[in-house]
């Protein structure tokens, strides 16, 4: 009898000391000292820099580019059955996101839908980086048969055809060649990427229209780019925290303020124990880099090699910055051109931003995490990559941590800094 209750009090003190250690909130301070406070501000926006023009963009910064982008971006004629838009994965109300774990347009996709919220920031594109400004990004999803599903050249046939269109893209570009005006397309679908029958019906073209094509081609995704540079992060309680930490008097200040004082703590986390910070810095949460960590691929397909073949395919891009379409001069394609492409990038994917984080769920390339606190704990595991080497060490954080974690990472919500009119369809 006694023996039996000597066992059963160990266990139910072993029990009750290990959900006292997993989930009691220890009381440790939130006050912070200078190399914590110096951290914080370089995550604020109020350090973001002015966004930079894209030297391979000449329209980048034009107003009438980004007006008629906006037209571009809600236009569902754009696409094969006429019912899909930019706007219909990267949805304005979803933070420019669509809440679904693959993007769907005329069919199911491959990746998860990323937001399109201060990307115009990001030296890359697509989660693997096989594009290298964002108006060659745009013009991918025209083209994929999973997405719009268009070809190149009835993409272009409509720009000449359609007369608001044709207005603005020549506001924007300058008049267009008289003799493909004339030219009527709608009955030659070709695409140097298309199926059998376009690439055949591409290569049947002169090479010089096969290149004015192409050209009002790359406009369209520059118009796209020039829209989506509008569609920047706004300021969060996460923000006006760090505002008012330049007050002394809040650096030790124990009670709630803008942050509780959960949130305080998983900011402390966020900093310290947790590594967060060593990728997600910055005023944008991220260093716009590629890690491999142990993202399991979906159930029944291979690992992805990541950014071992992005930048391979953004190499041979014909859109690339070196590329016939670019404006830059070859000496502004640095980011291109000393890319590694070694091979510790197998498996890499890009680092998201974590601004809005908790309302574009789900998370990961292709959208296996459905909430904040499973990604938490796929960080705390860091589990064995597939291929290569996960790049990520087991936090080791106690349960009460990854909800304080968690808690700070909902502090980073808020619109974009954008005026409405750009978030809606155009009258």
């Amino acid at each position: 009898m006694r023996t039996g209750l000597k066992i059963f009090l160990g266990g139910f003190l072993a029990t009750a000391g290990w959900l006292a250690w997993e989930w009691v909130p220890w009381q440790l301070k939130t006050d912070w000292d200078e190399e914590e406070l110096r951290l914080i501000q370089s995550l604020s926006l109020d350090s973001l820099e002015p966004l930079k023009l894209d030297l391979s963009n000449s329209v980048a910064g034009s107003l009438e580019a980004a007006e008629f982008g906006h037209t571009l971006f809600f236009e569902k004629r754009l696409s094969a059955n006429q019912s899909v838009s930019c706007a219909s994965c990267h949805q304005p109300d979803n933070y420019f996101t669509d809440s679904l774990p693959l993007a769907m347009g005329i069919g199911l996709g491959t990746r998860h839908t990323p937001s399109l919220v201060g990307l115009s920031y990001s030296p890359w594109y697509y989660w693997d980086g096989r594009r290298d400004s964002q108006w060659s990004q745009a013009l991918a999803p025209l083209e994929a048969k999973h997405e719009q599903g268009m070809d190149r050249t009835s993409l272009v046939n409509f720009i000449l055809h359609d007369g608001p269109h044709l207005e603005k893209y020549e506001k924007v570009f300058g008049a267009i060649s008289p003799d493909l005006k004339n030219t009527d397309l709608s009955n030659s679908p070709a695409s140097p990427i298309g199926n059998s029958t376009e690439k055949e019906t591409w290569q049947s073209f002169e090479s010089k229209t096969q290149i004015e094509i192409s050209k009002i081609f790359s406009n369209i995704g520059k118009a796209l780019a020039a829209y989506q540079r509008q569609l920047q992060p706004g300021g969060s309680r996460f923000d006006d925290y760090t505002r008012a930490l330049q007050t002394a008097s809040l650096r030790e200040d124990p009670k709630d303020s803008i942050l509780n004082r959960r949130e305080r703590l998983g900011l402390k986390l966020f900093l310290g124990k947790g590594n967060c910070v060593d990728c997600h810095n910055g005023p944008l949460f991220t260093n716009h880099e590629f890690h491999n960590t142990g993202v399991i691929p979906l159930p029944g397909e291979l690992p992805p090699m990541g950014r071992f073949d992005g930048i391979r395919i953004a190499r041979e891009d014909p859109f690339n910055c070196f590329g016939p379409y670019s404006d830059a001069n070859p000496k502004d394609c640095a980011e291109l051109q000393f890319a590694r492409d070694t091979s510790e990038m197998v498996g890499a994917h890009k680092t998201p931003t974590l601004r809005n984080i908790a309302k574009t769920s789900p998370y990961m390339h292709t959208g296996q995490q459905k909430s904040l606190a499973e990604v938490i704990e796929h960080y705390n595991e860091a589990p064995t990559a597939m291929v290569s080497h996960n790049e990520a060490k087991p936090l080791k954080l106690r349960r009460s941590e990854m909800k304080q974690l968690e808690a700070f990472l909902r502090t980073l919500s808020a619109p974009p800094a954008t005026d409405s009119v750009w978030l809606n369809p155009p009258n």
